[in-house]
């Protein structure tokens, strides 16, 4: 109880400032605010813990709070931020356009009142109203004005220090026809207070009429405006208008960029994940920001070093992998469910043959829980004990594993009291069960090579034949604290990073648990957030795109360089994301296993290696390059 309340909580502290309080010497003041503060959260979301009253007293009253469902103020002007040319085409198209004495009339019954230095193009109409008794002039504070004979009375009231609801309708009117303003700016040209006004804009809030925030770019504002701080300097809009000026601005982003062909789209992938020479990575650092841009992507085992990492390093060596392993930043294993276990059959009795082109994903480690979840369907669910696949050595190091938790070899083989060479393959076929993964890669690659699991030859000598590191339950699919939309921004943001761009035929290249149509509500939601770019950036593909905007700028640089590349031919393995034949580029879907290899040139498939043959199979090139060229806009 005393670790409850002195560390979880600070109960001497609220002891004091109660004591204060009832001293007088810290004052309580009631304010009403549209939203609830940042502190207030917790309370609100503590539901029946936080209250001594029943449950459902407690849930009525934290229901009466809505949490506030708009950006916090500080991020208000740095994302989805709304662009000048929107704002100024809404302000043009909203300000009542007047033609003749009638339509000037109309704009006054909607502006209450006007000053009449504010429409000096308007004068020509007046003489007439003024004869036919439709307008009179008012004057504020010696600013002479116009209003439709209708509002008279509730002008006066508002000179007079009248009804609030005067000023509301007043600043409500204008608030229809200007766009984002400070109530700084619309009380210098209704020449009334600026407390009169910001009061007026709160009042409107309340009702839902009107929205604040920072719309316009610092610059837009005049000097003595952009200098402001606090309420007077924020800004208001309309929500009609902002919802205008918002829609408005995505069609302007999204007609940004020309749409590029397969081809020119698959000269970008190689650019965007350092495929083309002159792109790849340095170091640990380059590695690991390769490990985040495939991670997710299942690959066979053996073809992870020596066809995807390396293709993309320009030095790759094996200890700059073993480095972020032992070093807890990267793991690896198989992440999406071996198929015998997600069907839940029994196929035969037959147990689960660990093979080298056992899909594997090498990701760093902290992502381990939403990756699981991503790829890994419930396979618990099917079958009565899809476990009982595995052979009895595989269940006896999964027991020893689930009770000791991380263990070297040397253990697990005196645990289990069996033979090395079947504790290797136990390993093997857990491995490509998805259920155990270890500290370093090398004890992957001591599984995978033959020689090494012999000590035949130099192997005795040049590696050991196990790898130090311990071996240990890959984690649950569970993804416990994460919930759905989490675990959909995660996949989202994922699916950038690998590709830049996104549209639906590239999942058919990835694991992913979750629907297009998951993934689609989540990138409308970044799209408004502004964090991505919805368009058609990849023509010759149906449904909506979404794309990063710096994934633009290399689309825009490839459009504007040309084909520097003109001409090279760049070998790319089957079990590569950018193995994207018949999915993005022409001709047949290539299976992708270790021994099959596609040849690009100009972002085109020009010949594939299929098979330890060589067999090789020639495209038409000239056929090819003329269906890219048809999908160009």
């Amino acid at each position: 109880m005393r670790d409850c309340l002195t560390e979880a909580m600070d109960l001497d502290g609220l002891t004091a400032v109660l004591q204060r309080i009832e001293a007088g010497h810290i004052r309580c003041v009631a304010v009403e605010t549209p939203a609830p503060s940042v502190f207030s959260h917790e309370i609100l979301n503590a539901n029946p813990y936080a209250f001594l009253d029943d449950a459902p007293l407690e849930e009525r009253r934290a229901r009466a709070v809505e949490l506030r469902r708009t950006l916090p103020p500080d991020l208000l002007g740095q994302v989805g931020a709304l662009d000048p040319a929107a704002i100024e085409t809404v302000q043009r198209e909203s300000w009542p356009v007047v033609r003749d004495a009638d339509e000037l009339h109309d704009a006054l019954l909607t502006l209450v009142w006007v000053p009449e230095a504010e429409v000096s193009a308007w004068i020509p109409f007046f003489p007439s109203l003024v004869e036919t008794g439709r307008v009179i002039v008012l004057a504020v504070q010696d600013v002479q004005g116009w209003v439709a004979t209708e509002n008279s009375e509730r002008v006066r009231q508002l000179l007079t220090g009248g009804e609030d609801w005067t000023c509301n309708a007043v600043v409500l009117g204008w608030m229809e026809s200007i766009g984002p303003m400070t109530t700084i700016e619309l009380a210098e040209r209704l020449h009334l207070p600026v407390p009169a006004i910001e009061a007026a804009m709160i009042r409107l809030e309340s009702q839902g009429q009107v929205l604040r925030g920072q719309f316009r770019a610092i610059s837009a504002l005049s000097p003595q405006h952009s200098a402001l701080s606090g309420a007077s300097g924020r800004e208001w809009c309309h929500r009609r208008l902002l919802a205008r000026i918002h829609r408005l601005t995505i069609g302007i982003l999204r007609k940004e960029v020309e749409p590029v062909t397969a081809s020119d789209f698959m000269r970008f992938l190689m650019q965007w994940q350092h495929v083309v020479p002159g792109s790849r990575q340095h170091g640990d650092a380059g590695l690991m920001e390769v490990i985040k841009q495939l991670a997710g992507f299942d690959a066979a085992a053996s073809a992870w070093e020596p066809q995807l990492l390396r293709t993309r390093m320009a030095k790759y060596e094996p200890e700059l992998l073993d480095r972020l392993c032992l070093s807890g930043v990267v793991s690896w294993g198989r992440l999406s469910p071996h198929p015998k276990l997600a069907s839940g059959s029994e196929m035969s009795g037959r147990c689960i043959t660990p093979t080298s082109i056992a899909p594997i994903s090498i990701f760093p480690r902290e992502e381990c829980d939403w990756l699981l979840a991503a790829l890994h369907r419930d396979v618990a669910a099917v079958g009565p004990d899809p476990f009982t696949l595995l052979s009895s050595v595989a269940q006896d190091l999964r027991r020893a594993l689930q009770q000791q938790g991380a263990s070297f070899f040397t253990d697990l083989v005196r645990i289990t009291n069996h033979l090395p060479s079947e504790v290797e393959q136990g390993l093997w076929e857990l491995v490509a069960a998805g259920l155990v993964t270890a500290d370093g890669f090398d004890n992957l690659r001591a599984l995978m090579d033959p020689h090494r699991r012999r000590a035949e030859g130099g192997e005795r000598a040049r590696r050991p034949r196990h790898a130090a590191g311990r071996w240990s339950l890959l984690r649950s699919a569970e993804s416990g604290h994460l919930t759905a939309v989490g675990l959909c921004e995660r996949t989202a943001h994922q699916l950038l990073r690998r590709y830049g761009v996104v549209f639906r035929d590239l999942l058919a290249r990835e694991s992913i648990a979750l629907s297009w149509r998951d993934l689609l509500v989540q990138y409308r939601r970044m799209e408004m957030a502004g964090e991505v770019r919805g368009g058609r950036f990849v023509s010759g593909f149906t449904g909506e795109q979404f794309a990063l905007p710096e994934a633009l700028g290399g689309l825009r640089a490839l459009r504007k360089s040309g084909n520097l590349s003109a001409g090279v031919e760049v070998k790319i393995s089957a079990c590569d994301p950018l193995n994207l034949a018949g999915i993005v580029l022409p001709g047949p879907r290539i299976p992708a296993v270790p021994t099959n290899f596609l040849i690009l040139k100009d972002g085109i498939v020009v010949r594939t290696v299929i098979g330890r043959q060589g067999e090789t199979a020639l495209f038409a090139q000239e056929q090819v390059g003329a269906r890219a060229v048809q999908q160009r806009p």
